[in-house]
């Protein structure tokens, strides 16, 4: 799968917010999240109803968004663990003896984390690879990163179509897997994969070379985000800065 299939293509003002400031409103936010006391639960609340604010404005569907959650699956068993491994003063919760620090390590885990995938979501489902990649660069991100990352977008899904090629291949001669025994079958598939992908890699720069690439690819984008659009973008990220401060002016 392509960076392409992240993207929900609609037509919203959240879409059209330049790549670099969406970028920027969506560390600021994340750092402000971080940096939230995690006994503070109002300021989590709030950084809640902000995103949900944001994921309708977006026209995200709810679906979309419930189902790329799951990528914290690992997080939120983590988090479960912790009222139960973690030492110090015990509580009862419903029946259950568990560590009070661990109770708040779990919730600092799933608040944070969840919101921050939310807004990672956010920003992959209303921007297209090319313009991240685009707004990095008017960001300033050192060029060679910016065409790393670029052939990286650009054949990721031809390295999937092969791998695909060759799983559709194993198949037909008789391969089920599942079994001990196959796993020299896969990688020998993985290390031709390999050979594949870097014997093309070697062909795409050698023809680069030969148009006259210098080591420096061609701007993405030569237009910036205008003051409004600033100011809009960084509304719920500067917003958030706000509440960080005062729940840790509450906290002290």
């Amino acid at each position: 799968m392509s960076g392409d299939g992240l993207l929900v293509a609609v037509d919203s003002p959240v879409h059209r917010i330049p790549a670099q400031v969406k970028l920027v409103a969506l560390f600021v936010f994340v750092l402000a999240v971080v940096s939230t006391p995690a006994a503070i639960f109002w300021a989590f609340g709030l950084y809640a109803a902000m995103l949900v604010a944001a994921v309708v404005v977006a026209k995200l569907p709810a679906p979309v968004v419930s189902r790329r959650l799951a990528v914290e699956t690992p997080f939120i068993v983590f988090a479960l663990l912790l009222p139960f491994v973690a030492t110090g003063p015990r509580i009862d919760v419903l029946g259950l003896h568990l560590s009070q620090s661990g109770v708040l390590g779990a919730w600092n885990v799933l608040a944070k984390g969840t919101l921050g995938v939310i807004a990672a979501i956010l920003l992959s489902a209303t921007t297209a690879p090319r313009d991240l990649l685009a707004g990095l660069e008017r960001l300033r991100l050192p060029a060679t990163l910016v065409a790393i990352l670029s052939f990286m977008v650009r054949y990721l899904s031809v390295v999937s179509d092969d791998l695909h090629r060759m799983r559709v291949a194993r198949e037909s001669r008789g391969y089920t897997g599942g079994r001990a025994g196959h796993l020299k079958a896969v990688a020998g598939g993985v290390g031709a994969l390999f050979v594949r992908s870097f014997e093309r890699g070697e062909r795409v720069h050698l023809a680069m070379r030969s148009r006259g690439y210098t080591g420096r690819m061609p701007l993405l984008s030569v237009e910036g985000a205008t003051r409004s659009q600033w100011l809009e973008g960084l509304t719920i990220s500067l917003a958030a800065v706000a509440i960080a401060v005062a729940a840790r002016v509450v906290a002290l």
